[in-house]
């Protein structure tokens, strides 16, 4: 099964003099595949007319009917806000999960660092031998995601 998460944010430029705050729609498009140990996935940065710019890829829990602390987050439409996790550092907060809360997107290598949140890394490797892929370069892929200004996740299932 596949899901697409569409992170939404919106940039300001002020290059033109006439309209000094031009908003311009950016997006994380997430592309996601359940897998019976794993959620694997990737995000495109799209700007605004829809062209990818950057390329990140995810890790999360299996779906087990989004059971709080052993399942990823259902399929639905959350706003989001930039977070300083006392664990995590900077991150993403997902607001409004049903059932669930303190779901952030954060920097993780391995699936037992996740209780349902969404790691985010530059690829993914298998870099503990067991077998799964994990994600390696987290926190850089963290930071990079952070330069956006992004302030809501959509999940749709395709």
């Amino acid at each position: 099964m596949t899901l697409i998460i569409n992170l939404v944010g919106v940039f300001l430029f002020k290059s033109n003099p006439q309209f000094p705050r031009l908003y311009h729609k950016m997006k994380l498009l997430l592309t996601r595949t359940f897998q019976d140990t794993n959620t694997l996935g990737q995000i495109e940065v799209l700007n605004n007319v829809g062209e990818s710019i950057e390329t990140y890829y995810t890790l999360e829990l299996p779906w087990k009917d989004n059971q709080r602390m052993i399942s990823c987050i259902p399929v639905g439409v959350y706003k989001i806000k930039k977070h300083n996790s006392g664990k995590f550092g900077r991150c993403f907060w997902i607001k409004d999960v049903p059932g669930r809360s303190e779901i952030l997107i954060h920097p993780a290598n391995y699936t037992r660092q996740l209780l349902g949140c969404i790691a985010v890394g530059m690829d993914h490797k298998d870099i503990d031998g067991d077998g799964e892929l994990d994600l390696i370069r987290s926190r850089k892929a963290m930071a990079q995601i952070l330069k956006y200004d992004i302030d809501e996740i959509e999940i749709i299932e395709i």
